[in-house]
């Protein structure tokens, strides 16, 4: 937990960057997640890519999340690349974007963040043939179960919590997430 009484210094490096008073250079590059996936896939991945392997990326993430193939697009680069993200949650953090959030390997967010946790859903606009969308509902039940699996080895801990919360479809506050021990907290 970061806070002023406990690490002044440290709270104030963060509380600076989230109030856009310096640049974290040494935190590492600082990446805008903002809106819809679709709005911040591209920027995100042409970042990333002109980042050094190995490098470091601070992910700012205010989304209420999207495709969930732009999210793994992006979280595969990152991993491939092995770049060692931070996730600080500026305001939502929901659906699809929680994928970006649990690869991190620091997270953090405030007394006031909110985190989505539901089901992989899918929606086309596409017209497609029956024979196409029963093989397609097939395909999706399986990659829905992988999707789930996968952000809870993501998180890398308190895996029957997040399944419970993934199930239900729960929002999530900071102060929730802190105390299942899968981020700090930013005080603001």
């Amino acid at each position: 937990m970061i806070c002023a009484s406990s690490c002044p210094q440290r709270a104030a490096h963060y509380i600076s960057i989230l109030m856009g008073k310096t640049k974290a250079r040494k935190q590492g590059t600082e990446i805008p997640v903002v809106g819809d996936v679709d709005d911040w896939e591209s920027d995100v991945i042409k970042t990333l890519l002109e980042l050094p392997r190995g490098g470091e990326c601070v992910f700012y993430i205010d989304s209420a999340g999207g495709s969930v193939f732009g999210a793994l697009a992006v979280l595969t680069l990152l991993r491939h690349r092995r770049l060692e993200g931070t996730a600080i949650v500026l305001g939502e953090c929901s659906s699809a974007a929680l994928l970006l959030f649990a690869a991190c390997r620091r997270r953090f967010v405030t007394p006031y963040s909110t985190l989505l946790f539901h089901r992989m859903r899918w929606q086309s606009e596409k017209r497609v043939g029956s024979q196409e969308a029963y093989l397609w509902a097939r395909h999706f039940e399986e990659m829905e179960k992988d999707i789930d699996n996968l952000q809870v080895r993501l998180f890398g801990a308190a895996a029957e919590q997040v399944r419970e919360w993934t199930t239900s479809g729960q929002y999530v506050t900071g102060p929730q997430i802190v105390a299942a021990g899968l981020a700090e907290m930013l005080e603001i």
